[in-house]
């Protein structure tokens, strides 16, 4: 029962991730650009909230996922890291991933 659980944590943990960078990177590479070189800021303030939903989104996932995964504190702090870093969301992928094996073994 708690290995099914773990289990869908992790999953939503990695799609709480994957959106959490997609957002980020989409505010970094589009929305900012657009804003300084555009004169168009309604791209941050509609992208801003967005990815702030998806940051607070995923640091939820992760705090429900912590004591079903038992994560590491290093891979807390690697996750934590990967969130704030544009394509850290990868990373973080392959981290989750690994767990998610680590807990199927």
């Amino acid at each position: 029962m708690i290995q099914a659980q773990g289990k869908a944590a992790l999953q939503g943990l990695r799609r709480a991730a994957l959106a959490e960078g997609t957002t980020l990177v989409l505010l970094i590479l589009v929305a900012v650009p657009l804003k300084h070189l555009a004169g168009w800021p309604l791209a941050v303030q509609v992208m801003g909230p967005v990815h702030g939903l998806a940051f607070l989104a995923w640091v939820w996932a992760l705090v429900a996922s912590a004591p079903l995964a038992r994560w590491r504190p290093l891979e807390l702090a690697q996750l934590l890291g990967g969130a704030v870093v544009p394509f850290g969301a990868l990373v973080n992928d392959r981290l989750i991933r690994r767990k998610a094996a680590e807990m199927a073994a």
